[in-house]
């Protein structure tokens, strides 16, 4: 439906830009905490805290930490985490069994969190790269990347994730079916309860540099995912990925990177409705945050201007490394 408005001079746009009061009442979109999704990197030990070079302000921490983190996301108001394990390298092998060990890193972490904060949601990140020798989202044999037999792996990892307590799996792998084996999985075994989050449209993004520091991925990959992850220059492809996850049984589905692909927010939420999500990946952050140190941008405008933009675009919430400074941001404003 196009707009009715009158010619100039009866219509002058800037009337309405021209005090704060008047901007804030015709402000088409909003973004709250309730938006964002915290990322964070878990490492054994205790009293751990390691910085991610590549990530400013970004450090993986012992299961101790996590949980202090996860306490201050409650405080400010954030509804959710997200956990990513910095496996032992010791314990990365070309089988991929630590992704399913109840006890492994990732999963004694969402048990702490569950306790000391049961009332946030714990998501996960359902993919075979922190736990593989080659540093690949899938199991490997000469060569080639195996669809269904990571297929298998993985749902054995998201029932090991669901009975630690996990609130929101994260499928990130790209592997074609995975959504529909885990949920019919996570039925038979009493875990209907569990939501599903598709990473359903990830594109094999240089984007992606900074996190494979940070999970210790980067230095073990042997060639590239471009054969499971999708091509930067297709569209039509994600939203054919999207309705299929949604059939097989995600409850929300997600676009990852973010701010390259807010065109595919904006179709994915146009076309089906769903609760969308975006991840701005680390390459992202990390290119505001080096930027801003320069004095090359103001680093709190741009990084807010960024938010916005998600949510213009349709997305729900977003995972993001900023989110406990933006929650800070607007608490303050309130």
């Amino acid at each position: 439906m196009r707009p009715i408005q009158a010619p100039y001079p009866a219509a002058r746009f800037r009337r309405l830009r021209r005090s704060d009061a008047l901007r804030r009442l015709a402000q088409e979109n909003v973004l709250s905490v309730n938006d964002l999704i915290w990322p964070m990197f878990v490492c054994d030990g205790s009293g751990v805290s390691d910085p991610v070079a590549s990530m400013p302000g970004v450090s993986r921490r012992s299961i101790d930490g996590i949980v202090a983190q996860a306490e201050e996301a409650a405080a400010l108001g954030i509804p959710a985490v997200c956990l990513f394990p910095y496996t032992d390298p010791d314990l990365r092998t070309e089988t991929c069994e630590e992704a399913w060990n109840p006890e492994n890193l990732a999963n004694r972490a969402i048990r702490a969190i569950k306790a000391a904060v049961p009332d946030i949601a714990v998501m996960t990140d359902i993919a075979l790269d922190p736990y593989n020798a080659n540093g690949h989202d899938g199991l490997v044999r000469d060569g080639i990347i195996l669809n269904d037999e990571t297929i298998e792996a993985l749902v054995r990892m998201a029932l090991a994730q669901a009975e630690a307590g996990a609130d929101i799996l994260g499928p990130s792998d790209m592997m074609d079916g995975r959504i529909g084996a885990m949920r019919q999985s996570l039925e038979v075994a009493g875990y209907q309860d569990v939501t599903i989050l598709s990473y359903a449209a990830k594109y094999a993004s240089a984007f992606y540099g900074p996190f494979r520091d940070a999970v210790g991925a980067g230095s073990r990959l042997v060639g590239d995912k471009k054969t499971y992850q999708m091509n930067p220059a297709n569209s039509d492809e994600a939203l054919r990925l999207i309705e299929r996850d949604l059939r097989e049984g995600a409850d929300m589905v997600m676009v990852k990177p973010g701010m390259p692909y807010l065109d595919i927010c904006r179709r994915v939420k146009d076309a089906f409705g769903a609760p969308t999500y975006a991840y701005q990946v680390s390459g992202e952050y990390a290119m505001i945050c080096g930027a801003a140190a320069q004095g090359w941008i103001d680093g709190d405008r741009a990084m807010m201007e960024a938010m916005m933009g998600f949510k213009r675009a349709g997305c729900d919430g977003v995972l993001t490394y900023f989110a406990p400074r933006i929650a800070r941001m607007l608490n303050d404003t309130h």
